[in-house]
């Protein structure tokens, strides 16, 4: 089976919706790389629409746990008020949740069942990366998978992809030498946000790039 692999949402609903107009459940299985909390206008209802997607599509989707989930949760959890979180992004999350609190109580259950990756022979998805760290799956470490900046190993047989770190131009981004496939190409940024159809194998069989929508950010 194929995949479609979509790139970091934050929270940009409108533009979600309209990537995923690309999207052959039928045929392929979506990865969502995580980060579809924080920024954007719509956040609540991209947490919902991944819900929605899930219970419609059994076996067909993966929303994986991304940094900003990972900071949502803790502020959210005994270990909170994460107030370093509401600087870079979770005050948004935090002000449209407020007066919801049925529905916060929902996704934040729903966002702790996310899985920090998705594999098979021939790809590895996650959020940031597999570098060299002794503790990858370590949610705090910050050269693991929810947080890598910098260069990814080399994993031979397998290619990875990975989101995270915004490409510079709007555009997918492979690194050749370590094989790894960037895919957020910066939706709060206005840059769009990209769907990536790939093949079981990795190869990159389609790309379909969706311009953010000024409904969901802030146009300076």
């Amino acid at each position: 089976m194929d995949l479609f692999v979509i790139g970091d949402v934050h929270g940009c609903y409108h533009t979600f919706r309209a990537v995923l107009r690309h999207w052959r459940p039928q045929h392929e299985l979506l990865v969502q790389v995580g980060d579809l909390v924080d920024r954007g206008h719509g956040i609540p209802e991209c947490v919902a629409l991944a819900r929605e997607l899930e219970a419609a599509h059994p076996g067909r989707t993966v929303f994986l746990l991304g940094n900003h989930e990972h900071s949502m949760l803790r502020h959210y959890g005994p270990q909170g008020p994460h107030r370093a979180w509401l600087s870079w992004g979770g005050q948004a999350t935090a002000d449209q949740y407020r007066g919801r609190p049925k529905m916060l109580r929902e996704h934040l259950a729903w966002l702790h069942e996310r899985p920090l990756f998705w594999a098979n022979d021939h790809l590895v998805i996650s959020h940031a990366g597999f570098a060299d760290t002794p503790t990858p799956l370590e949610p705090d470490d910050y050269d693991g998978v929810l947080w890598r900046r910098g260069p990814l190993l080399n994993l031979a047989d397998r290619r990875q992809v990975v989101g995270h770190t915004p490409t510079p131009d709007g555009e997918i981004l492979l690194d050749p030498l370590a094989n790894a496939l960037y895919v957020d190409t910066g939706a709060y940024l206005n840059r769009g946000l990209t769907g990536v159809r790939l093949s079981a194998a990795g190869e990159v069989l389609a790309e379909f790039a969706v311009p953010t929508s000024p409904l969901d950010i802030d146009l300076d």
